[in-house]
């Protein structure tokens, strides 16, 4: 046993999440104070001469009537969008939920009688019937909470993008502390409201479960599953709507019509703000929901079925929930760093103020992983480890999940070397553009690829080195000490698009040169760490799928993933190419959406009559429905191809099969998202 008591455990993880919770909701509170309205300056306590920033012949309460019309638009069409999808997902909940239900049900013939545990012999487990019905509850648990997460994180977006907007007429910095806190409250709501239905729902199961931690914790795989789902779809979706509206904007506003970007004239304006909330907040959202609820299921379930939890030591069975109970703790006080205690006083420290976020939260959590290590866990145990036992000290955990932390870190700053504009990578991209488009192309394309390199050896060695000392249990908390800080890390992520969004208001609002110029700055440093979020949300997924993977082979009673033998091979090259077939899908539902989208910009332009001379208003909800439905309808294809694969191969195939292709998709899978990422 640890010198952690239960009782101080089973106080920690709650007190936590509701701390996380807590935090997030007096942030709202701070960012609410920012009033958006006509009588905005005389509710803010600000007189005319306390606004930086002197705008000759425009009117202060005309602007601010402005910038709330605006907000209302993009918030309305983000709404209604994510509204819709949802509809779309309950259904595929309801379905999806029946499969699992019958699938896991059917394994015994729907049996109501104890079965012998699969790994605790000589124990009694539940019956499958129950083991289905409760992993059931649990996927839907998952897909609901990925659901709320990604929803309530586009709702604080497109409440404090205006407010971003009207802060920076007083300072650069106040526009930062803004859209930081803004991004906060998404942060710590999705980790905290993560931990604390996990942890309830543990304890509403174990009601029924009792003493069977083999039989809870495989049902409560389900949440991880059920996040991830969600995220699957909330991604594709998101991802089309905001890149048709940004190609069909970009294209014939800028590039045809030399109009500045989001300007007020360009149909396709409102569509394209719309797109960074539901693409870049809601579904970056539900992403890392996705990856932090696999890690932590399948660390908990591999756990279940070693010393932890045959011995019932339930503080050393909760280490992975205890582990972000810390990282809620520490972005707490990271998050001061940002917006109480060095304050921005010009551009050029935006981007160093949210890298020091990474490094101030990755060593603060180094300590706390130590300290939990020592303090919750035996100083010698045993883990699973495909059949066999293998035994592990506590001092071997600490290592495992400090490494996915600093490998995170590695990815986050290798992320930011290749996508910032103030190193080489970069500026020789910029500079291929002098000869044209070929060239910047060709040049970007190598950029892309390049960049993975790196990462991939983080990833690599982080796996090496936590498989070795901790076998699978390892690679599953190593997953989680990279999204341990995933509060601070959705912070820096969502800041992203809503300075984005508040530049786009500043533009359609008709805001001076010098206040666009501060937005601009706050948008370029946000686009390069909404990379380092994507960099993040990608090592965390490799490592997840790679515990999956082994608590698949596990489970399935594969004792070697053997190569040579052509089942498995086949399902290699057939999950090598699955990343390819699923990328090809969502870029050409983008590419006939921006299609239709550039067609309705054109068509108004040329129709319209004073829409170029600023005497008329173009009709933005038409465009707001061509991205809407264009991305609902394609989502589907993609999604399925990734859902319903898994079950195939394996139906008609076999496990042997299936593991191959497990394994082969998540090899390449890796490759591509990296390399695409580092070239958009």
């Amino acid at each position: 046993m640890g010198a952690m008591g239960e009782a101080f455990t089973q106080l920690l993880i709650p007190v936590a999440a509701l701390v996380g919770i807590g935090f997030a909701l007096l942030q709202w509170l701070l960012v609410s104070k920012v009033k958006v309205s006509a009588d905005s300056d005389l509710n803010n306590g600000y007189s005319d001469r306390l606004i930086e920033e002197e705008e000759e012949g425009i009117d202060h309460e005309d602007v601010a009537a402005k910038c709330a019309e605006i907000q209302n638009a993009i918030s309305v069409g983000a709404t209604s969008f994510l509204f819709t999808e949802y509809r779309y997902l309950t259904i595929f909940m309801g379905v999806f939920g029946a499969i699992i239900f019958l699938f896991l049900g059917s394994v015994k013939g729907f049996s109501t009688k104890s079965e012998p545990c699969t790994y605790n012999t000589g124990s009694l487990c539940k019956p499958a019937l129950a083991n289905a019905l409760f992993s059931t509850i649990a996927f839907l648990l998952g897909a609901t909470t990925s659901v709320l997460s990604g929803f309530l994180g586009m709702k604080i977006a497109t409440y404090a993008n205006a407010r971003t907007t009207l802060e920076a007429r007083k300072g650069v910095g106040k526009a930062f502390i803004v859209a930081f806190r803004s991004g906060a409250v998404m942060g710590f709501l999705l980790a905290a409201s993560g931990l604390l239905v996990l942890y309830v729902s543990i304890h509403l199961f174990s009601l029924y479960y009792g003493d069977d931690w083999e039989g809870l914790y495989e049902s409560i795989t389900g949440y991880g599953l059920g996040g991830s789902s969600m995220a699957l779809f909330g991604r594709v979706g998101g991802g089309i709507y905001t890149k048709a509206a940004d190609v069909g904007a970009d294209l014939v506003g800028k590039v045809e019509r030399n109009i500045p970007e989001d300007d007020p004239r360009n149909p396709a304006v409102i569509a394209d703000n719309v797109g960074d909330n539901v693409g870049d907040i809601a579904g970056m959202g539900s992403d890392l929901f996705g990856s932090y609820a696999e890690s932590s299921c399948a660390a908990l379930f591999v756990a279940s079925i070693s010393s932890f939890g045959i011995s019932h030591d339930y503080t050393a069975m909760s280490y992975p929930l205890i582990i972000s109970s810390v990282g809620i703790v520490v972005c707490l006080g990271t998050t001061l760093f940002a917006t109480d205690f060095v304050e921005i006083k010009n551009v050029s420290e935006i981007e160093p103020s949210l890298k020091r976020q990474l490094v101030i939260s990755t060593v603060l959590m180094t300590a706390g992983i130590a300290i939990v290590s020592f303090f919750a866990l035996p100083s010698e145990f045993t883990l699973f480890n495909f059949g066999s036992t293998k035994t592990v000290k506590n001092w071997h955990l600490f290592f495992c999940v400090s490494i996915g932390l600093w490998a995170g870190l590695v990815i986050g700053y290798t992320t930011e070397y290749y996508t910032s504009n103030a190193y080489s990578p970069v500026q020789d991209v910029a500079d291929s553009c002098r000869t044209g488009a070929a060239t910047n192309v060709i040049f970007g394309l190598a950029l892309g690829y390049k960049s993975v390199i790196i990462p991939i050896f983080a990833i690599a060695i982080a796996i090496y080195v936590s498989f070795s000392m901790a076998a699978m249990y390892g690679i599953a908390v190593a997953a989680l000490g990279m999204l341990s800080t995933i509060a601070t890390g959705l912070a820096i992520d969502a800041y992203g698009p809503i300075s984005d969004n508040a530049g786009g208001i500043a533009e359609m609002a008709g805001m001076s040169h010098k206040i666009r110029q501060r937005t601009d700055a706050l948008d370029a440093a946000g686009n390069t760490t909404a990379a380092i979020g994507k960099g993040f949300a990608i090592g965390s997924a490799a490592l997840v799928s790679l515990a999956l993977f082994g608590a698949f082979v596990s489970r399935a009673g594969i004792e070697t993933v053997d190569v040579l033998t052509p089942k498995v091979f086949i399902g290699l090259i057939v999950g090598a190419m699955l990343p390819y077939w699923f990328s090809a899908m969502t870029m050409k539902s983008v590419g006939s959406a921006a299609l239709k989208m550039v067609e309705e910009v054109r068509r108004q332009f040329n129709t319209i009559p004073g829409l170029m001379e600023g005497r008329a208003k173009p009709d933005y909800a038409t465009c707001v429905k061509i991205s809407t439905d264009a991305s609902l309808r394609e989502m589907i294809p993609p999604g399925a191809l990734v859902m319903l694969t898994p079950l195939i191969a394996g139906t008609l195939f076999g496990v042997e099969t299936l593991a191959g292709v497990l394994a082969g998709s998540l090899v390449s899978g890796v490759q591509v998202t990296l390399a695409t990422l580092e070239y958009h």
